[in-house]
């Protein structure tokens, strides 16, 4: 059995050792006995090539960003954490089609990061990902991401090493359309978090409680202390599937902020507000509605859909979902309860009159029309053009919560050897990917540097909910030149070895 990815990979001196063999791994083979598989790597001068022939405006945003230790409190509790630029939430980024984005990173932190623009097509040497695409960004070190932004909608950034994402170190990236044809008056950006850092324990603590899992026959336990501090059980989801997750969360967040400290969002009846919501959670899928009142779900994963109004709409870790809210007088509460787990989160809406409903009084459940954006249709406008697959790619879901080995097609990534089952995949292709989920969990399936279309007219995505025992079909044009791993959302099954790599290759 192949290691896991962990953090040993990116600690110490070997890491630009570790990458810069990694990397070269998969330079064309010369032994006859093993074939040659031309791979094209983050820098190799077509990825570049395919950068500069997306569409530019010549404006450039830029954003700084630093990765460090800060003090804050959260649900009332003091604890010290991580973030970018001293936030639990790092700075929302905005800018529009056509841009280049520059964010230059400085690394305050002890030990090695990275930053993932999650659900962007961009060049593949700025995706994030450590020894894969890039060396981490070394303890006291800089880094500047730069890149064209050309696809609208609501997208994310999180540190892509490790644990990292876990604690604060994430923020909202919005790119807006210069010929926007959604009709609304105000914006509500929406960065949903499941939260234990400094409170119950660390990331790092649960994902080596985890890792024991839930199977200890045939262990000698006598005399060992293994309280299970993190470990939640009985927590489940009629709508995922069965078991809604593996971590018991102490608080749930609303931008940054526990159910008692709510944050109001000042507007006026009639106003329609466009609400940007971003899951930004390790292990926790959420239900965000308003009791009582529609919403019209407008895009997911940055990508216009056919509306539709439902009274509930479910995000998986990773998922993003545009809908419009049509203010009422008096305070309008937003909710966000987590799927199958105790606690709720919530923002407020207030026009100025009446009195903010106390958080006791709120419903724990929304129920009526529930859906997400795997169960959502395309927009005519972002449709695939119609092609009969180039390749079919098989991806199975492997695992269990009994020895906790998350994989993918019975095998878990091992960083040392990252091309070891890869997809290969050529450019100009159009590719097929069946995701079969033969574990009893489910897992939001993310994909690295493109955008998806579910079958059957489906949502274009990035990130989908697969359900126990399920097959999700999703179909991409190979148009991005690269190393592209697909992963689950869920923190630590994707730390405990659920990734894939899908690898262009001449």
């Amino acid at each position: 059995m192949n290691s896991p990815l962990t953090r040993r990979t990116f600690l110490g001196a070997s890491l630009a050792t570790a990458a810069t063999a990694a990397l070269a791994s998969c330079a064309p083979s010369t032994s006859p006995a093993a074939g040659r598989v031309d791979r094209i790597l983050p820098t190799d001068p077509l990825v570049s090539q395919y950068e500069d022939a997306r569409p530019s405006n010549g404006t450039t945003v830029t954003q700084k960003l630093s990765a460090g230790v800060f003090d804050t409190s959260v649900a009332g509790i003091a604890l010290s954490t991580w973030g970018y630029n001293g936030a639990l939430n790092g700075p929302v980024i905005r800018a529009k089609t056509g841009d280049t984005l520059k964010v230059p990173v400085t690394n305050t932190l002890t030990e090695s990061t990275s930053v993932h623009w999650h659900g962007l097509a961009l060049h593949n040497d700025a995706d994030g990902v450590p020894v894969v695409t890039q060396p981490a960004i070394k303890p006291g070190a800089n880094f500047d991401y730069q890149f064209r932004l050309n696809q609208p909608g609501t997208y994310w950034y999180h540190s892509h090493v490790d644990m990292q994402r876990e604690r604060g170190l994430s923020g909202a990236l919005i790119i807006e359309d210069p010929r926007e044809p959604l009709l609304y008056d105000q914006e509500w950006v929406i960065v949903l978090d499941d939260w234990l850092d400094g409170i119950t324990g660390t990331p790092e603590d649960v994902l080596a409680e985890l890792s024991m899992g839930m199977d200890m026959s045939g262990m000698d336990m006598s005399g060992m202390d293994m309280p299970m501090t993190h470990m939640l059980m009985g927590a489940t989801s009629s709508y995922l599937g069965g078991d809604a997750g593996d971590v018991r969360i102490p608080a749930h967040l609303f931008n940054g902020r526990a159910a008692q400290d709510a944050e109001v969002f000042q507007s006026r009846p009639g106003n329609r507000i466009r609400l940007r919501i971003i899951n930004a959670a390790g292990d926790t899928a959420y239900r965000v509605g308003v009791p009582g009142q529609k919403i019209t779900l407008t895009h997911t994963d940055g990508f216009p859909v056919h509306h539709e109004d439902v009274d509930a709409v479910v995000l998986g870790m990773g998922e993003r979902i545009d809908a419009i809210l049509t203010v009422q007088d008096g305070y309008t509460p937003l909710l966000a309860i987590p799927e199958g787990k105790d606690g709720r989160a919530y923002g407020l809406i207030s026009t100025g009159s009446g009195t903010a409903p106390a958080a006791a009084v709120l419903p724990s459940t929304l129920n009526g029309i529930v859906t997400d954006g795997g169960r959502l249709t395309a927009d005519d406008s972002v449709l695939l053009t119609s092609k009969k697959p180039d390749r079919i790619h098989t991806m199975r879901l492997t695992g269990s919560m009994g020895k906790y080995d998350w994989s993918i097609n019975g095998r878990r990534f091992d960083m040392k050897k990252p091309f070891a089952g890869a997809f290969d995949i050529t450019l100009d292709e159009r590719v097929q990917v069946k995701m079969v989920n033969d574990t009893t969990m489910w897992h939001p399936m993310h994909l690295h540097g493109h955008s998806f279309q579910l079958s059957n007219n489906g949502a274009r995505k990035d990130t989908v909910i697969v359900r126990p025992k399920e097959t999700v079909t999703f179909e991409f044009d190979a148009d991005n030149p690269g190393q592209w791993i697909a992963h689950c959302h869920n923190a630590y099954h994707a730390e405990r070895g659920m990734i894939g790599l899908f690898s262009y290759v001449r």
